[in-house]
């Protein structure tokens, strides 16, 4: 330990970086452990077994985990914290803005990136002067942790919220649009669709092309998660 503190301080006069600090580092990969941990749960347990998106899923891990590393090594100031996410919306912006993310995706982004955060600020301080520590313990970590596992169950479980999915179908009979041949129009949509159908809404009409945009909800749990039926049109990049 004398030899540390002793490299430690003649590397800190000469170049301004220490060599270790087992305290910093141990806390950092308790920490970091649990994040990965977590993170790697909810996107693989909760988030890819209805969605199959294994590319948002390795954004999810990736992302989360970055920004993990990277308050956690700027935190002690605010406007540090401040910067580390000011970095992450700049990079949001430039990786999403030519792409429409899913509400659901972006969704857990968020989650995942906000447990990150507490994660990476969530640790002990010493008083030297008061010999007292504060802060907050393993135990609150893991409270937190657990704590959004349990609403990404809650919210994912189909015995606790409505698994109703919807559709967006470009429609091209108007004739069937008006409410007093409602009923005509949901048989001819189950039958076209060969869906249970519950209810509908219909959006804009174009009498020119003699089409409609109609959404359609019926409940099918492995199709709520089904990000391009919710497109109105085909996608640019198809």
């Amino acid at each position: 330990m004398e030899i540390i503190q002793h490299l430690n301080y003649e590397l800190g006069n000469l170049f301004g970086v220490t060599l270790f600090d087992p305290q910093q580092f141990i806390s950092l990969l308790i920490r970091f452990l649990i994040n990965l941990v977590v993170v790697s749960v909810i996107s693989r347990c909760f988030y890819f077994p209805r969605s199959r998106r294994s590319d948002y899923a390795f954004i999810f891990i990736l992302m989360a985990m970055s920004i993990f590393l990277l308050v956690s090594l700027m935190e002690g100031e605010g406007m540090n914290i401040g910067a580390a996410m000011g970095l992450f919306a700049i990079f949001g912006i430039m990786r999403f803005r030519t792409e429409a993310v899913p509400i659901r995706e972006m969704t857990y982004l968020f989650m995942l990136i906000a447990l990150s955060v507490v994660n990476a600020v969530a640790h002990g301080d010493y008083h030297p002067k008061a010999d007292y520590w504060d802060g907050v313990g393993i135990v609150t970590i893991l409270f937190v942790n657990i704590a959004f596992i349990c609403m990404a169950w809650i919210f994912e479980s189909s015995k606790v919220m409505s698994q109703e999915a919807s559709k967006i179908i470009k429609y091209d009979n108007v004739s069937l649009i008006s409410p007093e041949k409602r009923p005509e129009l949901l048989a001819d949509l189950e039958k076209r669709t060969g869906l249970k159908i519950h209810r509908i809404e219909v959006g804009m009409i174009d009498f020119l092309k003699d089409s409609a945009l109609i959404r359609i909800f019926y409940d099918d749990p492995s199709d709520v998660a089904n990000s391009i039926a919710r497109y109105g049109r085909m996608p640019k990049e198809m």
